[in-house]
């Protein structure tokens, strides 16, 4: 029977557009953008200056915050400019701009760094910084820093390959084509978290990959384990998916380490293999180009930095004028202003809609249906968070844990009344924050 967990929704996956077509390849564009800030956590530090030669992997950006990753050249070739530009969240941001040369002359420092055997957990953790590996479901959060925050909690190791955002059918595509890379990053974080078992996790409208892992995976006294999940959204999410398989729950305002679990998604671990077997850093990405405006949909590998409109001109272009441009899935994607935007390491999906595919009413109200608290995943009351958000009474929101909303957009699906209720959550939380912080500056100022 597959696992699954409370609440959730069952979108139209639209996974059938590309979840048959392998990835494609594209070619490094004449020139690359590289933002400084492609995680969670501190933004870097630009390490070359306009004018500097660099090469394909080395280091151009760092920060000694203890939750940054650094950042590396995908190609290799010249700097002509450090400067500001569009980042997908909108703002402008600190990027290196790089005149590629087409050579990808590797860095020096791209080289094996030994087996997983003969490295001890220490350097394991070293090699994931330096090649600057950040979660690839989409949260970007630095790799090492999730890592040293749970180490010694952890008796069960969780690998994500749910991939259950509607369209997105990256991840998939990576299981079939790539097992032994994720299952050699997976035999690396057993060892960091000296655990002798793993399980993956995946959802059960992607047999297709559970028999291409049981397949590889030894058939029996496997420490690697395979579990099948009931296709539901948002199965990826850490706490939801952390029940499903071992029917743990994680509190509110508590993390995974708490309940003994760490879970890192399959691109990761494929990135982590990568990194120690190869001593490249993090500079490709697996992307899904698809949605009602694509011509011909695909999944593409292409090198970080590299436009957004290379990736649409790579899929036949748009067939039509698109309506809306989403990085990331429909549920908790993010919508772009324009497609001269660079890829960046948290980019696992584009997508093009057309009008008709956008649902939108300007008549928006609450009808007291109830369907957002059923479809919550994290137990929330979403209806009276909106309510109280609307009447300005914070310490109301605050007290319905607001906190612990993941903006997964389950409640805005199911919602017939089509509330923004996710994206007031998102502002809610930032306006919590802001308010704490003031408190905590006057506090300082007295």
């Amino acid at each position: 029977m597959a696992l699954s967990f409370r609440g959730g929704v069952h979108p139209d996956d639209k996974k059938d557009l590309t979840n048959k077509k392998a990835f494609e390849s594209i070619t490094a564009p004449a020139t690359v953008v590289i933002p400084m800030q492609m995680h969670v956590g501190a933004p870097c530090k630009p390490l070359v200056s306009e004018g500097n030669l660099v090469k394909m992997g080395q280091m151009i950006g760092d920060s000694n915050a203890p939750v940054s990753a650094p950042i590396h050249a995908s190609v290799s070739g010249k700097v002509i400019a450090v400067e500001p530009r569009l980042h997908p969240n909108g703002c402008m941001v600190t990027s290196v701009v790089i005149e590629n040369d087409f050579n990808d002359t590797l860095h020096e420092s791209v080289v094996p760094k030994g087996s997983v055997e003969s490295l001890s957990a220490d350097e394991l953790i070293k090699i994931i910084r330096q090649a600057g590996i950040v979660g690839l479901g989409g949260a970007a959060y630095p790799t090492h820093a999730k890592i040293q925050s749970c180490l010694g909690k952890v008796d069960t190791l969780i690998i994500n390959g749910s991939e259950c955002e509607p369209y997105i059918t990256s991840g998939h595509r990576a299981m079939l084509e790539t097992p032994e890379e994720i299952i050699g990053g997976i035999r690396v974080l057993m060892k960091i978290f000296r655990v002798d078992n793993a399980i993956i996790g995946i959802e059960s409208n992607k047999l297709d990959a559970v028999r291409v892992f049981e397949k590889v995976l030894p058939q029996k006294n496997s420490p690697i384990k395979v579990k099948v999940l009931k296709t539901k959204y948002p199965q990826g999410g850490e706490k939801q998916l952390i029940y499903a398989i071992t029917k743990r729950e994680v509190p509110p305002g508590k993390l995974p380490g708490d309940v003994g679990c760490a879970v890192f998604n399959t691109d990761t671990c494929a990135a982590i293999h990568n990194a120690v077997t190869t001593g490249m850093p993090l500079i490709t990405r697996g992307v899904t180009v698809t949605g009602g405006a694509i011509a011909n949909p695909k999944n593409l590998k292409c090198r970080i930095g590299t436009c957004f409109s290379e990736l649409v001109a790579a899929a036949g272009g748009f067939k039509d004028e698109p309506f809306k441009l989403i990085m990331g899935g429909p549920m908790m994607g993010t919508a772009l202003t324009d497609i001269e935007i660079p890829v960046i390491k948290a980019t696992n999906a584009f997508l093009g809609f057309l009008q008709y595919d956008d649902i939108y009413s300007k008549e928006q109200v609450c009808i007291r249906c109830g369907r957002c608290v059923t479809a919550c995943p994290m137990n929330l009351m979403p209806l009276y968070m909106y309510m109280y958000y609307h009447k300005e009474n914070f310490q109301e929101v605050l007290n319905l844990n607001v906190s612990d909303c993941i903006e997964c957009g389950a409640c805005s699906y199911v919602c017939p009344g089509r509330l923004f209720l996710t994206q007031t959550f998102g502002v809610a939380k930032i306006r919590l924050n802001q308010h704490n912080d003031s408190d905590d500056t006057k506090k300082g100022a007295n």
